[in-house]
């Protein structure tokens, strides 16, 4: 499963920090940022047959940035 997420995330600095809470949180998603997309995207992916996209969008404004599903 992959789940798309467009984000306010314009540093490499905070995407690592998001990044590092993800796989801490969720060690089977595979995360990564394209900061140089327009929509700042937050790509997901999983083996597992859902991602918990609320979860991810609540991390992301926890830690001060914005998210959600494209």
């Amino acid at each position: 499963m992959i789940e798309v997420f467009a984000t306010n995330i314009t540093s490499e600095g905070k995407a690592k920090r998001i990044l590092t809470q993800i796989e801490e949180i969720f060690p089977a998603y595979i995360a990564n940022f394209d900061l140089e997309d327009c929509d700042k995207i937050l790509r997901i992916e999983t083996l597992e047959a859902i991602i918990d996209t609320k979860s991810i969008i609540r991390l992301v404004t926890e830690m001060n940035g914005q998210a959600s599903l494209l």
